[in-house]
């Protein structure tokens, strides 16, 4: 239980941070792979820094609170997760926080903002399936969705899920908002000047929108570690080791492909989910 508060708290205060660092170590390699210098790697905290400075401009002011509850679901989610409750509670907060963000572009009226939005949720029918899946496969393999039951097992989990583990690494790239599967707003701001569900958000706006993206990010990369941490404390290096591996795999892709039409990211990322989550899920629905 101790554990547990210490992992939520640290979660609350310090995710904010490593999300930045990541994405500025994202920023850096992308630069490195297109043979440029690329910024700081603290750039991403500049950034926020003056949005967070400038004078608030907000086409509606509903955008704001709208927002704010994005936000404040998204750090609820990941709390939870590491405090170590239900992993299906948490998925469904996220569903919901991910619903505000909808309504936060929609509430503009603005048309670009409104297809971002539209897109947005086609991403969401796209992820949902692998999301919903993973849950389905820690509960068959350990018996529980309860999240700190999962991580203090004799063995790591990936061993008994690496179907569950690809379809899910899959679909990170649909929610981490990197090419090819960046349809509703690209990751880079440099990609393109109407910026998806982003278009209409300004100042402190967006700067809520980037600091809530760096909080999914350090949660979506935990359910990554949960596939390998187990009741050794060794296996937390090999936890954080995965996650870098998987976070550096996000980066190249991202860098070396095109994007896809909405359609199939929705084809793609289904056959993806149904062949090695599918596959997996008879496994162990044979083995049991």
């Amino acid at each position: 239980m101790k554990t547990g508060i210490i992992l939520m708290i640290a979660y609350v205060l310090l995710a904010p941070f490593i999300g930045g660092f990541l994405e500025g170590l994202d920023r850096k390699i992308s630069a490195r792979m297109q043979r440029r210098v690329g910024p700081p790697v603290l750039q991403p905290f500049y950034d926020v820094k003056k949005l967070l400075n400038k004078q608030t401009i907000s086409v509606m002011t509903a955008q704001t609170f709208l927002l704010i509850t994005y936000m404040v679901l998204m750090v609820l989610t990941g709390a939870m997760f590491f405090y170590g409750t239900d992993i299906l509670m948490c998925f469904f907060v996220m569903s919901t926080a991910a619903t505000f963000l909808y309504f936060a572009s929609v509430v503009t009226s603005s048309p670009y903002s409104s297809i971002g939005a539209q897109r947005e949720l086609i991403q969401m029918m796209a992820y949902e399936p692998a999301v919903l899946l993973t849950c389905v496969g820690f509960y068959l393999a350990a018996g529980t969705f309860n999240v700190s039951e999962i991580a203090s097992h004799d063995m790591s989990y990936i061993l008994q899920l690496p179907g569950f583990f690809i379809a899910f690494v899959f679909i990170l790239t649909i929610k981490m908002r990197k090419s090819p599967f960046d349809v509703s707003t690209s990751h880079h701001a440099h990609q393109e000047l109407i910026k998806g569900i982003t278009t209409e958000m300004g100042s402190k706006n967006l700067a809520i929108f980037q600091i809530t993206e760096w909080y999914e990010n350090v949660f979506v990369m935990g359910v990554v570690g949960l596939f390998f941490i187990n009741s050794s404390i060794t296996s937390i290096i090999g936890a954080i080791a995965a996650i870098l591996v998987v976070y550096f795999l996000e980066v190249l892709i991202d860098n070396s492909s095109a994007r896809v039409k909405w359609a199939d990211m929705l084809k793609i990322s289904w056959i993806v989910t149904l062949f090695s989550a599918g596959v997996n899920l008879i496994i162990l629905m044979i083995i049991r």
